[in-house]
């Protein structure tokens, strides 16, 4: 039998209440929790010898668990004849106790007659909507408790916090006169969902304590474990409050149903209360197009590796997921600026949350993975921030045994903006940290070889790399080909120093550096008749709206690709690093790049987010032979160097991910 209303709107109606007492008979419904759960919130605000109103009691329980823990004094008035005589004659033997027939919002008590009234779901249940008619309601509700309270008395109001709600006790009681508190039930949340009766949105503890005229008015919450954070404003609470609604209206419908589409994905920020940033982001993917070997698992993503493929986009996790086998796989990334002693204190402190996530039925324990046995290394080498580029962090991490550092913009924390291997070594007796110039990204790999192709035709060839980041890009090529020319272009002047002083970059008459914007200087190139073997685009966009993460989209305008096509040399190669997720984007840009370019290569790689792209009006097409023959040349001299130990390019994967356009 559905004994919960079928409207909102019957919740106020003192003949829904009498129906629904009858219905239920003498068994107990727990609005929002029962004692056990409310307890260790209600005792922090009711004293025993407290003379405490419960304002339509209903046939709880509360009444009596109060009174079994000594709290003797309690009067509880409700407007149900049914339900008065029903709580009279169950707790006849508890002496003290009143149960009076008397309607809230018109009361016969004397004025400051009490020390708590204790609200139980019934301003819910007497403002099921926001028109005035239920405004005047309460306005006499409120009339009725701000009279009867005395001084430093308490109005404890256990409730759902609707909008409309949360708005009427922030203009009632949100004044100098009020010290407002409001604190989430989590105990009462669980009992909930392990009992399938009732409610599992949040419960909330509003607690408005009655004053003289204070010289501020004190809002306080606490949607957390204990610590009880002071705002400012209203609008500050009212966010809070909108927040853990938010949430838990997404953890409660994945633990009630499995996601629609196996290509959409949840994503959560977990966060310690008084902190504003986060210190977990949670991303919950579920596949139900193969039959999943177990139905959910945790994975805890070590730090420095969340921006890698697998990890730190959409497609990666579903191929983790699919990977693992789970049904439903929550991914963690642990965010910098944190701490996190070990990957045990992170399990323990993930697993109330783990819990939130389960998917339908699931019962037992919840499985952790990870990629090793700790919650890897990050160490903060420098930060700051530039006019160009914003807050950015160097920092060393710990992947696979070595110690690789990286530029991350933090408004792009997905994205590594340069990446070079550090290792120490000894000089003079002493350790140093120093560079390893032969370890470079795979994309930059890969677009070395394009860089193969120019200097097998051009045996001095001049270079542009417009994007300098960390230069690490730039110091292999310095390294790697004898004879070449670099101008790398940037336009923000603080890169020059942070690749100087952080990433080994080293200045000479083969390598210089120009602080310009990009688009400037392929103008002036083309202007100047200026002749290039090779122009490479290595720069990220700002734009995070654009589908566009590199390059910036201004520099595939058609005027700039024809500065570009005017700036190189008659065998020149036009290189990019492109990152775009908009797939009808992505089809558009190669076919305005074909429009300036006759030959065309595009390099996807397998697990990045990154596709180089060769272009050239050369002669000499792209076939597959010479581009084997440029890679085994690229590696041979990266030997030759003492860059690499093997090689820098897979043969294998590159031929696996490369396609002859045109």
């Amino acid at each position: 039998m559905n004994l919960l209303p079928k409207s909102h709107k019957e919740f106020g109606e003192k003949d829904y209440w009498n129906q629904f007492f009858k219905k239920r008979g003498n068994k107990a419904f727990e609005w929002y929790g029962e004692y056990l759960e409310l307890c260790s919130h209600l005792h922090k605000y009711i004293k025993q010898k407290d003379a405490v109103l419960i304002p339509g009691c209903g046939n709880s329980s509360l009444s009596a668990d109060l009174y079994d823990a000594g709290f003797t004094n309690i009067t509880n008035i409700d407007v149900s004849e049914v339900v008065i005589k029903q709580m009279q004659k169950i707790h006849s033997k508890r002496a003290s106790m009143k149960y009076i027939l008397m309607d809230a919002l018109n009361t016969t008590f004397d004025n400051e007659q009490f020390n708590v009234v204790l609200d139980k779901g019934t301003l819910d249940a007497l403002m099921p909507d926001d028109t005035q008619e239920t405004h005047d309601t309460i306005d006499k509700y409120f009339g009725e408790v701000k009279r009867v309270l005395k001084l430093g008395g308490r109005f404890v109001c256990i409730s759902l916090l609707q909008s409309h709600i949360l708005a009427k006790l922030l203009k009632v009681f949100c004044d100098k006169s009020w010290m407002l508190r409001v604190v989430r039930c989590h105990e009462a949340e669980q009992k909930n969902a392990e009992s399938g009766d009732g409610t599992t949105l949040p419960v909330f503890v509003v607690v408005a304590t009655k004053f003289k005229e204070m010289p501020q008015m004190i809002l306080e919450v606490c949607l957390a474990g204990d610590k009880m954070i002071r705002l400012k404003t209203a609008e500050e609470l009212r966010e809070c409050i909108k927040s853990a609604q938010d949430t838990a209206f997404i953890t409660n419908g994945l633990s009630r149903t499995t996601l629609d589409d196996g290509d959409e994905e949840v994503c959560i920020d977990l966060m310690r209360p008084g902190e504003a940033s986060p210190r977990y982001t949670v991303h919950v993917v579920e596949q139900k197009r193969t039959q999943p070997v177990n139905k959910y698992a945790v994975f805890i993503v070590p730090q420095g590796r969340e921006s890698e493929w697998l990890f730190g986009t959409p497609a990666g996790r579903r191929q983790l997921q699919s990977s693992a086998k789970f049904g439903r796989l929550a991914v963690v990334t642990l965010h910098r600026g944190q701490e996190f002693p070990s990957l045990d204190a992170v399990k323990d402190e993930l697993a109330d949350a783990a819990k939130m996530l389960t998917p339908p039925g699931y019962t037992g324990q919840i499985p952790f993975l990870s990629l090793g046995a700790d919650v890897g290394r990050r160490l903060t080498v420098a930060s700051g921030a530039t006019a160009t580029s914003g807050q950015y962090v160097v920092e060393d991490v710990a992947v696979a045994g070595d110690t690789l550092r990286r530029l991350v913009f933090l408004s792009n924390q997905m994205l590594v903006q340069s990446e070079a291997k550090v290792r120490t070594a000894t000089s003079k007796n002493k350790p140093k940290t120093v560079i390893d110039y032969g370890h470079i990204s795979l994309y930059h790999a890969f677009m070395c070889v394009a860089m193969q192709l120019a200097h097998t035709s051009t045996p001095n060839p001049q270079v542009a790399v417009l994007g300098l980041g960390g230069g690490s890009l730039c110091m292999f090529l310095r390294k790697c080909f004898a004879k070449i020319q670099i101008t790398a272009v940037d336009i923000d002047a603080a890169m020059l120093e942070l690749a100087r002083e952080h990433f080994g970059l080293r200045l000479d008459e083969q390598l210089r550096v120009e602080i310009k914007d990009g688009v400037d200087f392929l103008k002036e190139a083309a202007e100047s008749g200026t002749q290039y073997s090779v122009i490479m685009f290595d720069m990220d966009s700002k734009d995070s709206r654009v589908g566009l993460a590199c390059p910036p989209p201004q520099f595939l305008e058609d005027d700039v690709l024809t500065h570009v096509k005017t700036a190189l040399c008659s065998d020149g190669q036009f290189i990019i690093n492109l990152v775009c997720r908009d797939n009808s984007l992505h089809d558009s840009l190669i076919q305005k790049i074909k429009q300036h370019f006759q030959h065309i290569v595009t390099v996807k790689l397998c697990e990045e987010v990154n596709e180089i792209i060769f272009a050239t009006n050369s002669k000499q097409v792209y076939t597959t032979e010479g581009l084997e023959a440029a890679i085994k040349r690229l590696n041979a001299t990266a030997r030759e160097r003492n860059l690499v130990k093997i090689k820098c390019v897979d043969l294998t994967d590159f031929l696996q991910s490369v396609a002859i356009v045109s």
